[in-house]
Protein backbone atom coordinates (compact mmCIF):
# COMPACT_ATOMS: atom_id res chain seq x y z
CA UNK A 1 0.00 0.00 0.00
CA UNK A 2 0.91 3.70 -0.19
CA UNK A 3 1.50 5.54 3.06
CA UNK A 4 2.95 8.82 4.36
CA UNK A 5 6.02 7.88 6.43
CA UNK A 6 8.46 9.87 8.52
CA UNK A 7 11.79 8.47 9.76
CA UNK A 8 12.58 11.10 12.41
CA UNK A 9 10.58 13.56 14.47
CA UNK A 10 10.26 16.79 12.58
CA UNK A 11 11.92 15.19 9.56
CA UNK A 12 10.53 15.28 6.07
CA UNK A 13 7.46 13.02 5.60
CA UNK A 14 7.39 11.05 2.36
CA UNK A 15 4.83 9.08 0.38
CA UNK A 16 6.13 5.53 0.04
CA UNK A 17 5.04 2.01 -0.82
CA UNK A 18 5.08 -0.17 2.32
CA UNK A 19 3.75 -3.63 3.25
CA UNK A 20 0.00 -3.94 3.78
CA UNK A 21 -1.12 -4.29 7.41
CA UNK A 22 -2.43 -7.67 8.53
CA UNK A 23 -5.37 -7.89 10.96
CA UNK A 24 -4.70 -9.21 14.46
CA UNK A 25 -6.95 -12.11 15.57
CA UNK A 26 -9.48 -9.69 17.11
CA UNK A 27 -8.82 -6.84 14.67
CA UNK A 28 -9.61 -5.71 11.15
CA UNK A 29 -7.95 -3.78 8.37
CA UNK A 30 -9.93 -0.85 6.93
CA UNK A 31 -9.53 0.53 3.42
CA UNK A 32 -9.38 4.27 4.02
CA UNK A 33 -12.05 6.30 2.24
CA UNK A 34 -11.16 9.57 3.95
CA UNK A 35 -8.96 10.63 6.86
CA UNK A 36 -8.64 13.94 8.65
CA UNK A 37 -5.62 16.23 8.85
CA UNK A 38 -5.60 16.93 12.58
CA UNK A 39 -3.24 19.02 14.70
CA UNK A 40 -2.74 15.96 16.92
CA UNK A 41 -0.95 14.36 13.95
CA UNK A 42 1.40 17.35 13.83
CA UNK A 43 2.14 16.94 17.54
CA UNK A 44 3.00 13.28 16.89
CA UNK A 45 5.29 14.21 14.00
CA UNK A 46 7.05 16.70 16.28
CA UNK A 47 7.75 13.96 18.85
CA UNK A 48 5.28 15.14 21.50
CA UNK A 49 3.72 11.67 21.95
CA UNK A 50 5.77 9.07 23.85
CA UNK A 51 3.99 6.10 22.22
CA UNK A 52 5.26 6.73 18.69
CA UNK A 53 8.04 4.49 17.39
CA UNK A 54 9.92 5.31 14.21
CA UNK A 55 9.48 4.95 11.29
CA UNK A 56 5.86 5.99 11.57
CA UNK A 57 2.66 6.58 9.60
CA UNK A 58 0.35 9.23 11.15
CA UNK A 59 -3.44 9.53 10.96
CA UNK A 60 -6.16 8.64 13.47
CA UNK A 61 -9.43 10.12 12.17
CA UNK A 62 -10.83 7.99 9.36
CA UNK A 63 -13.74 6.24 7.71
CA UNK A 64 -13.75 3.48 5.16
CA UNK A 65 -14.61 -0.11 4.29
CA UNK A 66 -13.52 -3.27 6.12
CA UNK A 67 -10.96 -4.98 3.85
CA UNK A 68 -9.77 -7.88 6.03
CA UNK A 69 -11.07 -9.50 9.24
CA UNK A 70 -9.23 -11.40 11.99
CA UNK A 71 -10.46 -14.92 12.88
CA UNK A 72 -11.80 -13.91 16.32
CA UNK A 73 -13.94 -11.02 15.05
CA UNK A 74 -17.66 -11.79 15.30
CA UNK A 75 -19.66 -8.70 14.35
CA UNK A 76 -17.96 -7.43 11.19
CA UNK A 77 -17.51 -8.58 7.61
CA UNK A 78 -15.49 -7.48 4.60
CA UNK A 79 -17.36 -4.64 2.88
CA UNK A 80 -18.88 -3.08 6.02
CA UNK A 81 -18.73 0.73 6.04
CA UNK A 82 -17.18 1.89 9.32
CA UNK A 83 -15.41 4.48 11.39
CA UNK A 84 -13.72 4.09 14.79
CA UNK A 85 -12.91 6.33 17.77
CA UNK A 86 -9.31 7.47 17.87
CA UNK A 87 -9.09 5.71 21.27
CA UNK A 88 -9.46 2.01 20.51
CA UNK A 89 -10.31 0.20 23.73
CA UNK A 90 -9.38 -3.26 24.93
CA UNK A 91 -12.91 -3.97 26.19
CA UNK A 92 -11.82 -5.83 29.32
CA UNK A 93 -9.99 -3.47 31.71
CA UNK A 94 -11.87 -1.93 34.68
CA UNK A 95 -12.48 1.35 32.79
CA UNK A 96 -13.89 -0.47 29.77
CA UNK A 97 -16.10 -2.69 31.92
CA UNK A 98 -17.48 0.46 33.56
CA UNK A 99 -18.39 1.82 30.10
CA UNK A 100 -15.55 4.35 29.89
CA UNK A 101 -13.69 2.98 26.88
CA UNK A 102 -12.42 6.47 25.97
CA UNK A 103 -9.99 6.22 28.90
CA UNK A 104 -9.14 2.51 28.45
CA UNK A 105 -6.12 1.46 30.48
CA UNK A 106 -4.73 -0.59 27.57
CA UNK A 107 -5.89 1.59 24.70
CA UNK A 108 -4.40 1.60 21.22
CA UNK A 109 -4.53 4.59 18.89
CA UNK A 110 -3.99 4.32 15.13
CA UNK A 111 -1.42 6.93 14.17
CA UNK A 112 0.18 6.87 17.63
CA UNK A 113 0.60 3.40 19.16
CA UNK A 114 0.79 1.89 15.67
CA UNK A 115 0.69 2.99 12.04
CA UNK A 116 -2.24 5.18 11.13
CA UNK A 117 -4.54 6.24 8.35
CA UNK A 118 -2.43 8.50 6.11
CA UNK A 119 -2.43 5.43 3.91
CA UNK A 120 -4.55 3.19 1.70
CA UNK A 121 -5.13 0.80 4.63
CA UNK A 122 -5.17 1.03 8.45
CA UNK A 123 -5.39 -1.64 11.16
CA UNK A 124 -7.93 -1.40 14.00
CA UNK A 125 -7.54 -3.53 17.15
CA UNK A 126 -10.44 -5.16 19.06
CA UNK A 127 -12.89 -4.55 16.24
CA UNK A 128 -15.97 -5.81 18.07
CA UNK A 129 -15.42 -3.14 20.74
CA UNK A 130 -14.31 -0.26 18.55
CA UNK A 131 -15.89 -0.23 15.12
CA UNK A 132 -18.90 1.99 14.43
CA UNK A 133 -21.24 1.12 11.57
CA UNK A 134 -21.98 4.01 9.23
CA UNK A 135 -25.47 4.68 7.90
CA UNK A 136 -25.73 4.42 4.10
CA UNK A 137 -26.62 8.09 3.72
CA UNK A 138 -23.40 9.29 5.42
CA UNK A 139 -20.45 9.50 3.04
CA UNK A 140 -16.83 9.01 4.07
CA UNK A 141 -16.07 12.74 3.96
CA UNK A 142 -18.85 13.41 6.46
CA UNK A 143 -17.92 10.41 8.58
CA UNK A 144 -14.15 10.92 8.83
CA UNK A 145 -14.46 13.66 11.46
CA UNK A 146 -16.61 11.49 13.73
CA UNK A 147 -13.66 9.46 15.01
CA UNK A 148 -11.89 12.46 16.51
CA UNK A 149 -12.91 16.08 16.18
CA UNK A 150 -16.69 15.88 15.85
CA UNK A 151 -17.03 12.92 18.22
CA UNK A 152 -14.69 14.53 20.74
CA UNK A 153 -16.60 17.81 20.57
CA UNK A 154 -19.95 16.04 20.96
CA UNK A 155 -18.91 14.34 24.17
CA UNK A 156 -17.14 17.47 25.43
CA UNK A 157 -20.23 19.66 24.98
CA UNK A 158 -23.03 17.20 25.76
CA UNK A 159 -21.61 14.70 28.27
CA UNK A 160 -18.68 16.44 29.95
CA UNK A 161 -19.98 20.00 29.58
CA UNK A 162 -23.65 19.13 30.27
CA UNK A 163 -24.82 21.95 28.02
CA UNK A 164 -28.39 23.18 28.53
CA UNK A 165 -30.65 25.22 26.28
CA UNK A 166 -30.35 28.95 26.89
CA UNK A 167 -26.85 28.76 28.39
CA UNK A 168 -23.90 30.76 27.13
CA UNK A 169 -21.07 28.62 25.74
CA UNK A 170 -17.64 30.06 24.91
CA UNK A 171 -15.48 28.15 22.41
CA UNK A 172 -11.83 29.21 22.44
CA UNK A 173 -10.22 28.09 19.19
CA UNK A 174 -12.32 27.47 16.07
CA UNK A 175 -10.40 24.80 14.24
CA UNK A 176 -12.09 21.51 13.43
CA UNK A 177 -12.96 20.53 17.00
CA UNK A 178 -13.94 24.08 17.95
CA UNK A 179 -16.27 24.53 14.97
CA UNK A 180 -17.76 21.12 15.74
CA UNK A 181 -18.39 22.33 19.30
CA UNK A 182 -20.04 25.49 17.98
CA UNK A 183 -22.43 23.48 15.79
CA UNK A 184 -23.25 21.02 18.59
CA UNK A 185 -23.82 23.72 21.22
CA UNK A 186 -26.09 25.70 18.90
CA UNK A 187 -28.06 22.54 18.08
CA UNK A 188 -28.47 22.03 21.84
CA UNK A 189 -30.14 25.44 22.15
CA UNK A 190 -27.16 27.28 23.64
CA UNK A 191 -25.90 30.76 22.73
CA UNK A 192 -22.30 30.59 21.58
CA UNK A 193 -19.40 33.03 21.67
CA UNK A 194 -16.74 31.81 19.22
CA UNK A 195 -13.19 33.05 19.88
CA UNK A 196 -10.33 32.86 17.39
CA UNK A 197 -7.74 35.02 15.63
CA UNK A 198 -8.75 33.90 12.14
CA UNK A 199 -11.53 35.83 10.38
CA UNK A 200 -12.16 32.80 8.14
CA UNK A 201 -12.65 30.52 11.15
CA UNK A 202 -14.94 33.07 12.80
CA UNK A 203 -16.97 33.40 9.61
CA UNK A 204 -17.55 29.63 9.65
CA UNK A 205 -18.52 29.82 13.32
CA UNK A 206 -21.10 32.46 12.48
CA UNK A 207 -22.37 30.30 9.61
CA UNK A 208 -22.87 27.47 12.09
CA UNK A 209 -24.95 29.66 14.39
CA UNK A 210 -22.61 31.41 16.83
CA UNK A 211 -24.32 34.40 18.46
CA UNK A 212 -21.06 36.38 18.68
CA UNK A 213 -17.69 35.88 16.99
CA UNK A 214 -14.78 37.52 18.84
CA UNK A 215 -11.39 38.17 17.27
CA UNK A 216 -8.93 37.33 20.06
CA UNK A 217 -6.24 39.42 18.38
CA UNK A 218 -8.21 42.68 18.39
CA UNK A 219 -11.18 42.08 20.74
CA UNK A 220 -13.43 43.17 17.88
CA UNK A 221 -16.59 41.33 16.91
CA UNK A 222 -16.78 39.90 13.44
CA UNK A 223 -18.85 42.48 11.53
CA UNK A 224 -21.68 42.87 11.01
CA UNK A 225 -22.56 42.41 14.64
CA UNK A 226 -24.85 39.39 15.20
CA UNK A 227 -28.24 40.20 16.66
CA UNK A 228 -28.31 39.91 20.45
CA UNK A 229 -24.56 40.24 20.99
CA UNK A 230 -23.20 43.20 22.92
CA UNK A 231 -19.85 44.57 21.81
CA UNK A 232 -17.12 45.08 24.40
CA UNK A 233 -16.98 48.63 25.74
CA UNK A 234 -13.98 50.77 26.61
CA UNK A 235 -14.52 50.43 30.37
CA UNK A 236 -12.08 48.62 32.59
CA UNK A 237 -13.82 47.13 35.60
CA UNK A 238 -13.28 44.52 38.28
CA UNK A 239 -13.71 41.65 35.82
CA UNK A 240 -10.67 42.65 33.78
CA UNK A 241 -9.67 45.06 31.03
CA UNK A 242 -12.02 45.59 28.11
CA UNK A 243 -12.15 47.56 24.92
CA UNK A 244 -9.78 48.16 22.05
CA UNK A 245 -6.25 46.84 22.17
CA UNK A 246 -3.44 49.37 22.16
CA UNK A 247 -1.61 49.56 18.86
CA UNK A 248 1.36 47.19 18.72
CA UNK A 249 0.11 44.93 21.50
CA UNK A 250 -1.95 41.77 21.61
CA UNK A 251 -4.58 41.03 24.24
CA UNK A 252 -3.77 38.42 26.84
CA UNK A 253 -6.05 35.74 28.28
CA UNK A 254 -7.54 38.11 30.84
CA UNK A 255 -8.47 40.70 28.21
CA UNK A 256 -10.06 38.06 25.99
CA UNK A 257 -11.88 36.57 28.99
CA UNK A 258 -13.10 40.01 30.01
CA UNK A 259 -14.59 40.55 26.55
CA UNK A 260 -16.35 37.18 26.73
CA UNK A 261 -17.75 37.99 30.17
CA UNK A 262 -19.15 41.27 28.90
CA UNK A 263 -20.68 39.65 25.82
CA UNK A 264 -22.39 37.02 27.97
CA UNK A 265 -23.60 39.31 30.74
CA UNK A 266 -21.27 38.01 33.44
CA UNK A 267 -19.52 34.99 31.95
CA UNK A 268 -20.16 31.77 30.09
CA UNK A 269 -21.93 28.89 31.80
CA UNK A 270 -19.69 26.51 29.84
CA UNK A 271 -16.35 27.25 28.20
CA UNK A 272 -14.09 25.00 26.13
CA UNK A 273 -10.42 25.32 25.23
CA UNK A 274 -10.59 23.71 21.80
CA UNK A 275 -7.10 24.80 20.76
CA UNK A 276 -4.80 23.57 23.51
CA UNK A 277 -2.44 26.32 24.70
CA UNK A 278 -1.61 27.97 27.99
CA UNK A 279 -3.34 31.26 27.01
CA UNK A 280 -6.53 29.59 25.72
CA UNK A 281 -6.73 27.31 28.75
CA UNK A 282 -6.43 30.25 31.15
CA UNK A 283 -8.71 32.42 29.04
CA UNK A 284 -11.40 29.76 28.97
CA UNK A 285 -11.37 29.43 32.78
CA UNK A 286 -11.37 33.20 33.25
CA UNK A 287 -14.33 33.48 30.84
CA UNK A 288 -16.68 31.64 33.19
CA UNK A 289 -19.35 33.03 35.45
CA UNK A 290 -19.62 31.79 39.02
CA UNK A 291 -20.07 28.01 39.23
CA UNK A 292 -19.31 27.72 35.53
CA UNK A 293 -17.80 24.68 33.79
CA UNK A 294 -14.53 24.50 31.84
CA UNK A 295 -13.80 21.54 29.55
CA UNK A 296 -10.26 21.05 28.26
CA UNK A 297 -10.43 19.56 24.77
CA UNK A 298 -7.27 20.79 23.02
CA UNK A 299 -4.08 18.89 23.73
CA UNK A 300 -1.54 20.38 26.14
CA UNK A 301 1.55 18.21 25.52
CA UNK A 302 3.89 17.81 28.47
CA UNK A 303 6.76 18.71 26.12
CA UNK A 304 5.40 22.26 26.05
CA UNK A 305 5.36 22.53 29.85
CA UNK A 306 2.44 22.66 32.25
CA UNK A 307 0.19 25.74 31.93
CA UNK A 308 -0.58 27.92 34.93
CA UNK A 309 -4.22 27.52 35.96
CA UNK A 310 -5.96 30.39 37.82
CA UNK A 311 -6.89 28.22 40.81
CA UNK A 312 -7.78 31.24 42.93
CA UNK A 313 -10.66 31.89 40.56
CA UNK A 314 -11.55 28.20 40.44
CA UNK A 315 -11.89 28.21 44.23
CA UNK A 316 -13.56 31.59 44.65
CA UNK A 317 -16.11 31.00 41.88
CA UNK A 318 -16.56 27.26 42.57
CA UNK A 319 -15.68 26.46 38.98
CA UNK A 320 -15.69 22.96 37.57
CA UNK A 321 -12.75 21.77 35.43
CA UNK A 322 -13.05 18.61 33.33
CA UNK A 323 -11.10 16.92 30.58
CA UNK A 324 -12.57 15.27 27.49
CA UNK A 325 -10.78 12.48 25.65
CA UNK A 326 -12.76 11.30 22.66
CA UNK A 327 -15.88 9.16 22.80
CA UNK A 328 -16.48 5.43 23.19
CA UNK A 329 -17.90 3.50 20.23
CA UNK A 330 -21.02 2.51 22.20
CA UNK A 331 -21.95 6.22 22.55
CA UNK A 332 -22.10 6.88 18.80
CA UNK A 333 -25.79 5.99 18.12
CA UNK A 334 -27.02 9.24 19.73
CA UNK A 335 -24.61 11.27 17.60
CA UNK A 336 -25.42 9.36 14.40
CA UNK A 337 -29.15 9.80 15.00
CA UNK A 338 -28.70 13.58 15.13
CA UNK A 339 -26.55 13.47 11.98
CA UNK A 340 -29.17 11.34 10.23
CA UNK A 341 -31.91 13.80 11.22
CA UNK A 342 -29.92 16.72 9.81
CA UNK A 343 -29.59 18.39 13.22
CA UNK A 344 -25.80 18.00 13.06
CA UNK A 345 -23.98 18.34 9.74
CA UNK A 346 -20.31 17.30 10.03
CA UNK A 347 -19.84 17.28 6.25
CA UNK A 348 -20.29 21.09 6.24
CA UNK A 349 -17.09 21.41 8.28
CA UNK A 350 -14.99 20.01 5.41
CA UNK A 351 -13.37 22.90 3.56
CA UNK A 352 -10.61 21.13 1.59
CA UNK A 353 -9.87 17.64 0.29
CA UNK A 354 -6.46 16.47 -0.94
CA UNK A 355 -4.82 13.23 -2.08
CA UNK A 356 -2.08 11.23 -0.38
CA UNK A 357 0.57 12.84 -2.59
CA UNK A 358 -0.20 16.23 -1.04
CA UNK A 359 -0.34 14.93 2.53
CA UNK A 360 3.39 15.18 3.45
CA UNK A 361 3.46 18.95 2.92
CA UNK A 362 0.05 19.34 4.56
CA UNK A 363 1.25 17.48 7.68
CA UNK A 364 4.40 19.57 8.00
CA UNK A 365 2.43 22.83 7.81
CA UNK A 366 -0.46 21.98 10.16
CA UNK A 367 0.80 24.52 12.70
CA UNK A 368 0.48 27.43 10.26
CA UNK A 369 -2.55 29.72 9.90
CA UNK A 370 -4.98 28.47 7.28
CA UNK A 371 -8.57 28.57 6.12
CA UNK A 372 -10.93 27.31 8.83
CA UNK A 373 -12.73 23.98 8.92
CA UNK A 374 -11.50 20.43 8.42
CA UNK A 375 -9.13 19.23 5.72
CA UNK A 376 -9.37 15.64 4.53
CA UNK A 377 -7.11 13.21 2.73
CA UNK A 378 -8.87 10.90 0.25
CA UNK A 379 -6.37 8.25 -0.91
CA UNK A 380 -8.41 7.37 -4.02
CA UNK A 381 -8.01 10.94 -5.36
CA UNK A 382 -4.43 10.17 -6.49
Amino acid sequence: MRAVVFEEFGGRPELRTVPDPVPSPAGVVVEVGATGLCRSDWHGWQGHDPDIRLPHVPGHEFAGVVAAVGPAVQGWRVGDRVTAPFVCACGSCPSCLAGHQQVCERQTQPGFTHWGSYADLVAVEHADVNLVRLPDELNFAGAAALGCRFGTAFRAVVAQGRVAAGEWVAVHGCGGVGLSAVMIAVASGARVVAVDVSPAALELARRFGATACLDAGTLNLLPPEPRGARAPTSTRGHDGPQGEVEKGSLPGPQEVAGAVRELTGGGAHLSLDALGSAPTCAGSIESLRRRGRHVQVGLLPAANGHPAVPMDRVIGYELELRGSHGMAAHAYPELLALVGAGVLRPAELVTQTIGLAEAPVALATLDRPRVGGIRLIQPNRD
